[in-house]
């Protein structure tokens, strides 16, 4: 199976955007990621896949807490900065919630403790015991077939 093929048709389901955000020496750290997902409710659970040579693999290890940032559809900078897209990076502000720094003007937040990970591929899955949840009406940030994409409404 050729690898571009294999991308290609991975990227073609639309997944929402986050930043992963934790904080290790008191050092803000955060890392743009769609593999990102819940996994139960009673625990209150989340999963996301994080390359292994991937700073932030070693970040939430070390750790062993960290909130994913659901952007809202006006975070398209705030995507493209913590993946690397931009040539020259702006500041950034964090807040704090529930100890974690977290980005302002987010669609949510879910703050976790590290429960477990898992080694699959060149990938770990952490997974997240949930913490805290927070949201904001606002429509989110979509990402398909290699484009940053925006919310419309179907007519029915």
């Amino acid at each position: 199976m050729d690898d571009r093929l294999y991308r290609n048709v991975m990227g073609s389901f639309a997944t929402g955007v986050t930043v992963i955000t934790t904080k290790v020496a008191d050092v803000v750290h955060g890392m743009t990621a769609n593999a990102f997902m819940s996994v139960s409710l009673n625990p209150k659970l989340i999963a996301v896949s994080i390359g292994a040579n991937a700073k932030m693999h070693q970040h939430i290890k070390d750790s062993k807490k960290f909130a994913i940032n659901i952007l809202s559809s006006n975070q398209l900078n705030e995507s493209k900065q913590f993946s690397g897209q931009l040539q020259s990076e702006t500041e950034i502000t964090f807040v704090t919630y529930n100890g974690l720094p977290i980005l302002e003007d987010t669609l949510a937040v879910v703050t976790c403790e590290l429960h477990s990970e898992y080694v699959v591929g060149d990938h770990t899955i952490f997974i997240g015991q949930v913490t805290g949840v927070k949201i904001e009406q606002k429509d989110p940030l979509l990402f398909s077939q290699g484009k940053y994409r925006e919310l419309k409404e179907l007519q029915e």
